[in-house]
């Protein structure tokens, strides 16, 4: 397989997985469009504050499970093709996945953020490290600060960092002496998801600076 088709197809397949939009999905089965609601982002923690605990939990393990699936999938075909490069296609399925999840064509490009599934993106890696300390910073942050939006940008500075050491280091299956400029590429592709996470959050930053962020089971001011 070209190449060049390997990296259109691993996004197209992220990005087709990213569009299922569990949060609008529940809503709409409720009367409501989310996107219209609360902070206006299809994601787990406005499921959660404006339909309630249990959309919120079901919306964080689909969007997680997409993203999965989405890594998984693209790991499993392209196996066949590089196996001394296959982490580059599953970062471009995560490129897609994130994407697919922040900006699907069918709501006029109004989605999430893309933090729940970039984390579930992360189990296409096969690295369970990598996963499980991502999920003690997150979770971690989540209980210690009560701020999901700073928690959220704490795991996308994470996931750079971790990534980039560790695949350096020689964990993640790059065979130096063939594949040494797919394995810079794919360093430049998490980097480039992530910091489209923390972008995503740029009004949450703000509010953050000015102490004016609601922290999560918070109720809103009158």
């Amino acid at each position: 397989m070209n190449s060049i088709l390997a990296r259109i197809i691993s996004v197209v397949i992220g990005y087709i997985f990213g569009m299922i939009q569990t949060s609008y999905i529940l809503g709409k089965i409720k009367g409501i469009d989310i996107r219209e609601h609360g902070s206006g982002n299809a994601g787990t923690t406005n499921a959660m504050r404006i339909l309630g605990k249990k959309a919120g939990v079901i919306t964080f393990f689909v969007d997680l499970g997409k993203g999965a699936a989405a890594t998984l999938l693209v790991r499993a075909i392209m196996m066949n093709f590089y196996p001394d490069a296959v982490n580059l296609y599953v970062a471009y399925a995560m490129l897609g996945a994130a994407l697919g999840h922040n900006f699907p064509f069918y709501l006029k490009f109004k989605g999430g953020k893309g933090i729940a599934v970039t984390g579930g993106c992360v189990i296409g890696f096969l690295n369970p490290l990598f996963f499980g300390i991502g999920l003690l910073v997150f979770f971690g942050l989540v209980f210690l600060t009560k701020y999901v939006s700073l928690s959220s940008i704490c795991l996308m500075l994470y996931v750079i960092a971790y990534y980039i050491i560790f695949t350096l280091k020689g964990d993640f299956g790059f065979a130096l002496d063939t594949s040494h400029n797919m394995m810079i590429e794919s360093i430049c592709v998490i980097i480039f998801i992530s910091t489209m996470g923390i972008i995503r959050h740029r009004e949450n930053i703000k509010r953050l600076i000015k102490h004016e962020e609601r922290k999560i089971g918070a109720k809103k001011e009158a």
